[in-house]
């Protein structure tokens, strides 16, 4: 376990581990070794507001939409393929510092819009009383360490608050920059999941997506994988403001960083059939008198 937190720090960013086999266990027991890995790796941190720390990520109906390259809102993804995507649908890797490097080499005055402040839309995900949105640089810079953070979904939908800047014409070339490069063949790294790998990711070292399916399969064919955002044990230096407004993603519940600061929500109920607050009644049987 040592060398593979080594190697997601220090050397390539990620490390893809097969040959698990899941066909021995049941969907709660993947799930417990996936967690008993990632503890061994680091802190588990929530993955949304509920204080889900272990989700499950399945094809959706449109599995034909081509994803933007990202990281997501953690150090550490460990992701755990119980089901394989099929139809020419892939996990595509590509790394930060390539991706920083050829902005640099084709666009270099673009390049200094990574380090501004950018919005990221919380999608409703925001403590009570909290801002909708994640005020954040995209990259922080240590010496020859590059740390990236980067969803165009996210920077786009933020867009829809009037209290947010409008993305200049300059920003949106340095996104449109880093989506086509991230996605060009010669950066890019395709693998193939399959049931069994376990992937794990530096997310501030690697982005990543998914290529598109080429067909639409039904819910039993669809790609079901489990995930595991985490705070390694020894984390890399960052600078508070790199998770958000000032500190409330640094959420420390568990002693992690980074997530979705979890909040106290009531999960609610599955509405019942038939007419709301009805509930069938039943017959009582015979009362058997009381005996004197």
């Amino acid at each position: 376990m040592r060398a593979l937190a080594d190697e997601l720090e220090s050397g390539r960013g990620f490390v893809l581990v097969r040959g698990i086999p899941v066909e021995r266990y049941t969907e709660e027991e993947a799930a417990v070794l996936l967690w008993g890995v990632g503890q061994h790796l680091g802190i588990p941190v929530s993955q949304d507001a509920t204080g889900h720390m272990l989700g499950h990520l399945r094809d959706g109906p449109d599995v034909r939409a081509v994803p933007s390259p990202r990281t997501e809102a953690a150090d550490a993804l460990a992701l755990l393929c119980l089901r394989a995507a099929g139809s020419g649908a892939r996990t595509t890797l590509a790394s930060s510092a390539a991706v920083h490097n050829a902005v640099l080499a084709d666009r270099p005055d673009l390049l200094d819009g990574l380090s501004r402040t950018h919005f990221l839309d919380r999608r409703g995900e925001q403590l009570p009383g909290g801002l909708p949105w994640q005020a954040v640089p995209l990259a922080h810079r240590d010496g020859e360490r590059l740390s990236l953070r980067y969803d165009r979904g996210r920077l786009e939908s933020a867009q829809r608050y009037p209290e947010v800047p409008r993305l200049s014409a300059a920003e949106r070339e340095l996104f449109d920059l880093m989506d086509e490069t991230a996605s060009c063949a010669d950066l890019r790294l395709d693998i193939d999941l399959t049931p069994g790998d376990l992937l794990l990711l530096n997310n501030h070292a690697v982005l990543h997506a998914r290529t598109p399916r080429e067909d639409s399969p039904g819910p039993a064919h669809r790609c079901h994988l489990l995930q595991v955002w985490l705070t390694p044990h020894q984390p890399r230096s960052l600078p508070p403001e790199f998770w958000g407004n000032g500190h409330d993603d640094e959420h420390s519940c568990t002693g992690g960083r980074g997530g979705v600061a979890p909040r106290d929500v009531i999960t609610p109920h599955p509405p019942t059939k038939g007419k709301p607050h009805v509930r069938p009644l039943r017959t009582p049987g015979a009362i058997r008198p009381v005996p004197r």
